[in-house]
């Protein structure tokens, strides 16, 4: 689907280049066409993807349209008349290869990221373990795939419930074809986002489409849920978030900084469950900020991501530095105050300094629309009750985290916050054992756990009469 990455690397059989493209990334992993039944397959456009730390082009990647998206489609459906029979075991087997691939391949895999996003490549080979371990806990979850049988009153009958596989669902990931997996169960059609809307209408549209799962937006997932209703499609989606991090007078305040500095800065604020908005007690707040600010000052380096001391990459374009500095200016417009960051960085158009602005207003645009960057807005509050109301006053939901040692209270705000995840006393809530996904707008569904397998499987009823 178009909302992955622009590269997704493959198996190593002569891959097209870029003659311009940077040195160090595995030419056998860096693949730029599309990938269909099993086959690599060449486009009759091709869009520039470039590192947005120097503006280099990386490569030309193929750009696909309706028909190849078809094809593709097609592809799957054939492959999954037949791929629905092998056995849990043997397809347990094939993730697991997968996954044991993908860490083999982990240094070269977090190169490309960085490339491309411009992540720290620290991150980056996290996002890539990360990624990997769903594939080792799907293929152990493949295994456990269990039905049910039912007593009924009648003691002629026996219900059984059965689950089975979905059908044809998009997704990305890479490696697949090292792995064995059969042709055409796994496919891939990049996009250029010109022809994003029209290929992911085709996805959403086609009737051999079972499933849709889409990571992005708000608005694009509102998109598609228009065009998947037309045919009923199960949808999973992770859209937007806006998480509030609140730091009751309770917190231990080192623990709420160090906390909200992994949750605030990672990939320099680029990720759906990233802080937004800081609320701080009355008690705490000076202190908090003040060592905040040093946190900030002392443990973050603007840079490249291939340098070993960067902690804060590029955004992934200016236009999402647009988005911060507008945001910065709003506030500082409305009597926040900059304690320090708030321009971008010398380093280039792409670069904008970690900022933490105090004296924040419900009524600025950081305080109701999500940054996506390195903004850290500060808001003051004296009860618990005002703090949830703030939290919980956004149309999303995704994460929520909050510092507290009063127990009772513990309890209170994670029942009462409106989010699909809350971090109590932790930053960084994502595993692959838990549940991962939002309410209200943030999303359908749930990723990873013993729960995300179900986004994927039918349950059928089957009524045994004449015992």
């Amino acid at each position: 689907p178009p909302a992955g990455r622009g590269l997704r690397p493959g198996c190593p059989a002569q891959p097209r280049r870029s003659a311009g493209g940077p040195a160090g990334l595995s030419a056998a992993l860096l693949r730029t066409e599309s990938f269909v039944g099993g086959r690599w397959l060449p486009a009759a456009a091709a869009f520039p993807v470039h590192d947005p730390a120097s503006g280099a082009q990386l490569g030309l990647v193929a750009d696909c349209g309706v028909p190849e998206t078809r094809a593709a489609v097609r592809a799957a459906y054939e492959a999954f008349c037949s791929w629905r029979g092998v056995s849990a075991k043997e397809r347990s087997s094939l993730l697991r290869k997968w996954y044991d691939l993908m860490m083999q391949n982990k240094d070269d895999l977090a190169k490309i990221i960085t490339a491309e996003s411009g992540k720290p490549l620290k991150e980056a080979q996290g996002e890539v373990a990360y990624s990997a371990l769903f594939l080792e806990w799907f293929s152990e979850e493949a295994r456990r795939v269990y039905g049910d049988v039912i007593y009924t009153p009648a003691k002629e009958k026996r219900a059984l419930v059965l689950k089975q596989p979905l059908g044809v669902a998009a997704v990305i990931t890479p490696l697949a074809d090292q792995a064995a997996i059969p042709p055409g169960v796994y496919n891939v059609i990049p996009c250029s986002r010109a022809k994003a809307k029209e290929v992911g209408e085709a996805l959403c549209t086609d009737p051999l489409v079972s499933k849709i799962s889409f990571t992005g937006s708000t608005a694009t997932g509102k998109i598609l849920l228009h065009h998947a209703a037309g045919s009923v499609k199960r949808v999973s989606m992770e859209l937007g978030g806006h998480a509030p991090f609140i730091v009751f007078d309770s917190a231990n305040v080192d623990q709420a900084v160090a906390g909200a500095m992994a949750s605030k800065f990672r990939n320099s604020g680029q990720t759906c469950v990233c802080s937004n908005r800081f609320l701080v007690q009355r008690g705490i707040h000076d202190s908090f900020v003040k060592k905040f600010a040093e946190a900030i000052k002392m443990n973050l380096h603007v840079g490249n991501g291939f340098e070993e001391r960067t902690t804060q990459g590029p955004l992934i374009d200016e236009k999402a530095v647009e988005k911060v500095e507008k945001h910065v200016n709003d506030a500082v417009s409305k009597g926040a105050t900059v304690v320090t960051g708030g321009k971008r960085h010398q380093l280039g158009k792409n670069f904008f300094e970690p900022t933490l602005l105090s004296n924040v207003t419900r009524d600025m645009l950081c305080s109701h629309e999500e940054t996506f960057g390195p903004l850290a807005p500060v808001i003051k509050f004296d009860t618990e009750e005002e703090a949830v109301a703030i939290a919980n006053a956004a149309d999303v939901g995704l994460a929520g985290y909050f510092y507290s040692q009063d127990p009772a209270q513990i309890w209170r705000v994670a029942e009462r916050l409106e989010v699909g995840m809350v971090g109590v006393n932790e930053g960084l809530i994502s595993s692959v054992e838990c549940p991962f996904g939002g309410v209200k707008q943030s999303g359908l569904g749930r990723e990873g756990s013993k729960y995300g397998i179900d986004e994927y499987l039918e349950l059928k009823y089957v009524c045994f009469g004449g015992l």
